[in-house]
């Protein structure tokens, strides 16, 4: 009970500084905007309603139970598992307090080293790829076809079995589904859709392997194109699109359009840092254009609506009747047979009836004009538009994509009548990405605020803070090593990782501040006290947050590609961290102990001058 007691009065203050400092960190996550805000703003309020429970928990339960469960047990009756744990950890302790007894001979050294943290995480941030969500592998993949603009509905429906015939053949897929035809996603006859499911992960290679192997088989199938992309579980796209990330071109003059959509395509094509680009332009269609002389057909006796309403019974599937069964009902429409609709030659078959009842060939009265004409005409924000999509390449990450496209669009030169945005996750990315440093800078200034109002000092607070470079190096390297991208997750497990980082530096700045104050150590010897006696609990809240996360970094199941970057970023972050700051922080801590004598001391020297340059123009004053 009384060792209870007293470990609660000496943890306390750090319990509760630590709990206002987690909070501190989440405060400017629920202010930011957009999709990423909302991706933020839940984890901040479940994480902070955690923390503070948590905090609740420590101060009275845990005591509690600390005082009515725990048993003292003589070494004789510990376990040989125990007493061989015992035995590392205060070997490792002996080897810490060595270690440090160095360090603090060397202080400038690891002030240096300390400093050039600072600078390596700031050149890590610039070179580290920028992404937006990291790509899941869930099993299934969307597919986009297309066909030439002019095919029919018969042409495109024989090349889209093909198609689904040569992906069935591959030993990764398991089933699909297709469609084609005009609804609310496909706009034209030439535009398809497949859903294509594999195979359970271990039965499978790998979702870039099956990809690419499947592009490779769509070469078989002539004259249709198809486009792949993973289907998702976190998405933020709100069109369908060929391929995954869209650059919208409006314009109020079309023509505009028509003439430098090509060219950025093209030259889109050409970047390294882009694959799969497409526009879903639609305007090399094929229309019959039929020119009635209207001398011949008023001659002939037959009237403009006659032409329309043969055309119509012929190609309009124009509802004649409904047949009625006991169970259901079926409608009849009329149409011609399937081969008098191939070519314009079928129009010359067509008969008109007159006013006197002949029937009058509609090759005598009118010609067809075959023209070019657009399929589907877009718009966005009522003006003209297109969308060109593409997909990031091999190597590359969203960041070089979006700063390549903007790069070449400088280049080009488009005409002020054209204006681009990205659309969807791009969008997204280059709004996340403007705010990623203010966010993590915010989150900084936050704590400070809070943690200078906790000790009321101006200069233990930087001592605390100073644990964050280390810790944004570990985070920034996993990254590189892994081959992640630095995108939404990450900055969640980087945001993660200011919180749980700097409680080393709180668990021994309380012990040495308490030291100084009570016990009237001097700072080395308090600061070198603090570092030995807390070396357990530092020990096993890093071990205990590093095994945490753990099982998120190497995760396997179905979508835990999105996990990733957030144990990638904790598991590196607390390594170097840990490896860091049991050294720099006690040495950081005395080099502003100096200054803050050296403050005092000036301080000092300059208020009895003052008074004494006073005390003379007083006595003047009373003698005037």
């Amino acid at each position: 009970m009384q060792a209870a007691l007293k470990g609660a009065g000496q943890i306390g203050f750090t319990i509760i500084s630590l709990t206002v400092s987690l909070i501190a960190v989440l405060i400017p996550l629920l202010f930011m905007s957009e999709v990423v805000g909302r991706l933020f703003r839940e984890f901040a309020i479940t994480l902070a309603v955690s923390i503070l429970i948590s905090a609740v928990v420590s101060l009275t339960l845990t005591p509690m139970m600390a005082a009515r469960l725990l048993r003292q047990t003589s070494h004789r009756k510990e376990s040989r598992f125990l007493r061989a744990t015992g035995r590392w950890f205060d070997a490792t302790l002996a080897g810490y307090a060595s270690a440090l007894r160095r360090v603090l001979a060397h202080q400038g050294l690891t002030l240096a080293v300390a400093v050039g943290t600072l600078l390596l995480a700031v050149a890590l941030y610039v070179v580290v790829p920028k992404g937006f969500l990291p790509q899941q592998d869930t099993g299934a993949i969307q597919a986009i076809t297309e066909a030439p603009q002019s095919v029919s509905f018969e042409s495109m429906a024989r090349r889209q079995q093909a198609l689904a015939e040569a992906i069935l053949q591959d030993p990764a897929v398991d089933s699909l589904s297709s469609q084609i035809g005009v609804d609310g996603i496909n706009q034209s006859l030439n535009a398809g859709r497949m859903t294509i499911n594999l195979k359970p992960r271990s039965d499978r290679s790998s979702l870039a392997t099956i990809l690419q192997r499947l592009q490779q088989r769509a070469l078989s199938v002539p004259e249709i194109t198809l486009y792949l992309q993973p289907v998702q579980d976190l998405t933020i796209e709100d069109r369908v699109s060929r391929t995954q990330y869209q650059f919208t071109l409006d314009s109020s003059n079309p023509d505009d359009l028509t003439t430098w959509v090509p060219r950025l395509v093209d030259r889109m094509r050409a970047l390294p840092q882009l694959s799969d680009v497409a526009a879903d332009s639609q305007e090399q269609g094929l229309q019959a254009y039929v020119d009635i002389d209207r001398d011949t057909a008023s001659r002939l006796g037959v009237t403009v609506a006659a032409i329309d309403s043969v055309l119509y019974d012929a190609y309009g599937q124009r509802l004649v009747s409904t047949i009625f069964t006991h169970s259901n009902q079926y409608r009849v429409v009329l149409e011609v047979l399937p081969e008098a609709r191939r070519g314009l030659s079928a129009l010359d078959q067509l008969y008109v009836p007159s006013s006197a009842g002949q029937q009058v060939p509609l090759s005598a009265i009118a010609h067809v004009v075959q023209r070019a004409t657009p399929l589907v005409l877009n718009h966005l924000a009522q003006f003209p538009a297109t969308t060109v999509s593409f997909n990031v390449a091999s190597g590359a990450s969203l960041g070089d994509a979006v700063a390549a496209v903007e790069g070449l669009e400088r280049q080009m030169g488009l005409p002020p009548s054209i204006r681009t945005e990205f659309q969807g996750a791009a969008l997204a990315f280059r709004a996340a990405l403007g705010s990623e440093v203010l966010l993590i800078l915010a989150a900084v200034v936050t704590m400070y605020i809070v943690l200078g109002v906790l000790y009321e000092s101006y200069i233990h607070p930087i001592t605390i803070l100073s644990t964050l470079p280390s810790a944004g190096i570990g985070a920034l390297l996993a990254l590189l090593i892994s081959g992640q991208d630095l995108g939404v997750i990450a900055i969640i497990g980087i945001i993660l990782l200011i919180g749980i980082v700097k409680k080393n530096a709180i668990l021994m700045i309380d012990f040495a501040l308490e030291a100084q104050r009570h016990e009237k150590l001097p700072a080395p010897e308090a600061i070198y006290q603090a570092c030995l006696l807390r070396f357990r609990p530092i020990m096993m809240t890093t071990l205990a947050a590093l095994f945490g996360a753990l099982p998120l970094m190497i995760g396997t199941g179905v979508g835990s590609e999105l996990r990733h970057p957030l144990g990638i970023t904790i598991v590196g972050g607390l390594i170097v961290s840990q490896a860091l700051t049991l050294f720099t922080t006690p040495v950081i801590y005395l080099a502003f102990d100096r200054l803050a004598q050296r403050v005092q001391a000036r301080g000092a020297h300059a208020r009895p001058s003052a008074a004494g340059a006073a005390q003379p123009v007083s006595r003047g004053a009373g003698e005037a």
